[in-house]
């Protein structure tokens, strides 16, 4: 069971002197009813640096960092299976597997409605694990942190780059990020957040 919080991040990238480690996803979405099926490539980048555009190629379909922006390595994948959501979007039931990383590009090429392409900055804070995503592509501007709990009650100290809390809020949904992208609905947030 997953239960985690999502919260909108502050403008003013203050969490990046916090960040650990940064990562750059790639991840698309396969049609099943009742579930959602993920297909993720995750590559280790500079650690809470924003990347340029110019530092993100494409290679086979996929984005990735260029030489420069990358730390290496092939990196990993994984097949994520999600249940329905919980408690207001809080929990739900999740599956992950790490997959062959040629399985996962073959897999990518079959996703429908394209990718989701971002960029994972790691920040413990006070007990937690916060996982701050920086959006590129059709949802470039968007910044989100989500936080994984043991409980749905869970207590949890904010950090002072997070915003608003938007667990269950389907426009954060990464999977309807893809037929309803940010700049569309960017408007009706905050305007710090935008």
């Amino acid at each position: 069971m997953e239960i985690e919080r999502k919260y909108l991040v502050s403008r003013d990238d203050s969490f990046r002197s916090m960040v650990s480690a940064s990562y750059l996803i790639s991840q698309g979405y396969m049609a099943v009813i009742g579930a959602t099926v993920r297909i993720r490539l995750r590559r280790e980048v500079a650690c809470g640096q924003k990347l340029s555009p110019s530092a993100l190629q494409t290679h086979g379909g996929v984005l990735s960092p260029s030489t420069e922006e990358g730390k290496g390595g092939e990196g990993t994948a994984y097949l994520t299976i999600k249940g329905k959501s919980h408690d207001g979007g809080l929990s739900r039931y999740e599956f992950e597997r790490q997959i062959p990383i040629p399985d996962a590009l073959e897999m990518l090429q079959l996703c429908e409605g394209g990718r989701i392409d971002k960029v994972r900055h790691i920040v413990n804070y006070e007990g937690h694990v916060w996982e701050i995503d920086e959006f590129y592509g059709d949802n470039e501007g968007l910044l989100m942190a989500e936080v994984e709990l043991k409980e749905p009650d869970e207590p949890v100290v904010l950090p002072h780059f997070i915003g608003p809390e938007v667990t269950g809020n389907p426009f954060f949904y990464n999977k309807n990020m893809l037929t309803e992208p940010y700049p569309i609905w960017r408007h009706t947030l905050p305007k710090e957040y935008q």
